[in-house]
């Protein structure tokens, strides 16, 4: 059983493959590769489902997939608008620790490395304070050609393995698997939901657009990410609440909860305190102190 598998095309001379994407959207179905791939968000916005896990993304961010581990980033839903001028742009560094690359890992000098990349199989996000630093290195690394190119990865490596004490998985417990057409079938839900959350969708709507029962719904769903569909639909408005507070652009806070499909601002602040561990007012007050010491 897997999820709906990429091979990410590398060529005979290289042991790994940096990539830049400048797309409408990013791809949109849930997927996996036996390659880790550290991503740069130059340009997008949007979810990025890791696993069972919601993170939002948006400009500058850094993320980690390990291998094999099954993620989506879901651009937000006005980037697939017909006419819309906003375009994604990423720049990626994919490698495989157990291909070309693991007769070097199990250098002993490698091995710091080796256990670090071991360690973090469930990914990360590079904290902001690090971005700058780390992006650095990716912009080194794809300037360089050829051994310097291989070079500027270990140092790459290196830099993220000082940080190693400040990174947290992107996901929790085992990664779900599923056949191809499971990833898509889920993948497409994902869809919906991310396309529909600040609407009142309801169960019902969603598991017509599954062609199941509520009840079967509900199993399936549950089965297939771990999660209700309750709490996944509440991730997802939670962590859209959290970028429009962060953007110090929001009218105010009742206005965010209503705007990512709370109809209950009492509801929405028991809801983001239980995911994000502080009030909805407590977290823009600290995004805006943030903003201030910058």
């Amino acid at each position: 059983m897997k999820t709906l598998q990429f091979t990410i095309p590398v060529a005979h001379d290289k042991t790994l493959i940096v990539q830049e994407d400048i797309l409408p959207h990013f791809y949109p179905y849930l997927h996996r590769h036996h390659e880790a791939q550290l991503m740069w968000i130059i340009e997008g916005k949007g979810s990025l489902i890791a696993d069972n896990a919601i993170h939002p993304f948006q400009e500058n961010d850094v993320f980690l997939l390990g291998a094999n581990q099954s993620h989506v980033f879901k651009s937000n839903s006005d980037y697939f608008a017909e006419g819309h001028p906003k375009a994604v742009r990423s720049i990626s560094v994919f490698f495989n620790p157990d291909g070309q690359l693991a007769s070097l890992f199990n250098l002993p000098e490698m091995n710091m490395l080796q256990q670090f990349v071991r360690d973090h199989n469930k990914g990360f996000k590079v904290p902001d304070e690090d971005v700058k630093q780390i992006t650095r290195r990716i912009a080194l690394l794809k300037q360089a050609k050829a051994v310097d190119q291989l070079m500027h990865f270990f140092y790459l490596l290196l830099s993220l393995c000082k940080i190693s004490h400040k990174l947290n998985p992107l996901s929790g417990g085992v990664s779900t698997y599923m056949s191809d057409s499971e990833g898509m079938r889920i993948s497409e839900i994902y869809a919906f939901i991310a396309q529909n959350f600040s609407k009142s969708i309801t169960l019902e709507d969603v598991a017509y657009k599954a062609n199941l029962t509520p009840q079967a719904f509900c199993r399936y769903f549950k089965k297939h990410t771990g999660k209700t569909f309750v709490s996944f639909l509440n991730e997802m408005r939670v962590h859209e609440a959290s970028k429009q507070l962060a953007s110090r652009k929001c009218d105010s806070i009742s206005c965010v909860a209503y705007s990512a499909g709370f109809n209950s601002i009492t509801n929405f602040n028991r809801v983001f305190k239980s995911i994000i561990g502080k009030s909805p007012k407590e977290y823009m007050e600290n995004m805006q102190r943030s903003f201030a010491f910058h």
